[in-house]
């Protein structure tokens, strides 16, 4: 089984917290953390479970990950995404709408247990690898 996780996220201070505690809660995986900005497509390549984490819509970072998500076939890898904001909820689910990409069906918001809400995902992600 793939055991192999990326977390993208946006450069406000509170996603990237939040990834590292994602990170942290993920030890039996090999996770690699990286900003959209510093972002290439072969970050993709060993992730089964990917993280996208976003403040607001449309960060200025995301422009070359929402273009390649748009053309890019993820079928079998598991996506789960955290964000500041019902409407960065809705904007990270639409970049990743036609990668074929399995979606986390729950959102994390801030608020609870981050780190068992990714192990959730990552079990879901071990189930389908």
């Amino acid at each position: 089984m793939n055991k192999a996780a990326l977390i993208i996220t946006d450069d406000a201070a509170n996603t990237r917290t939040m990834a590292k505690t994602i990170a942290a809660s993920l030890a039996d995986w090999r996770v690699t953390v990286v900003t959209a900005g510093d972002f290439k497509g072969t970050h993709l390549l060993p992730a089964a479970l990917c993280f996208l984490g976003a403040e607001a819509p449309n960060p200025p970072s995301f422009t070359y990950l929402e273009t390649m998500l748009g053309h890019i076939n993820l079928a079998g890898r598991v996506f789960a995404f955290f964000a500041g904001s019902p409407q960065a909820a809705e904007y990270l689910r639409r970049i990743t709408r036609d990668s074929e990409a399995s979606l986390y069906p729950d959102l994390f918001w801030g608020e609870g247990d981050i780190g068992g809400w990714a192990g959730k995902a990552a079990a879901l992600s071990a189930k389908k690898g």
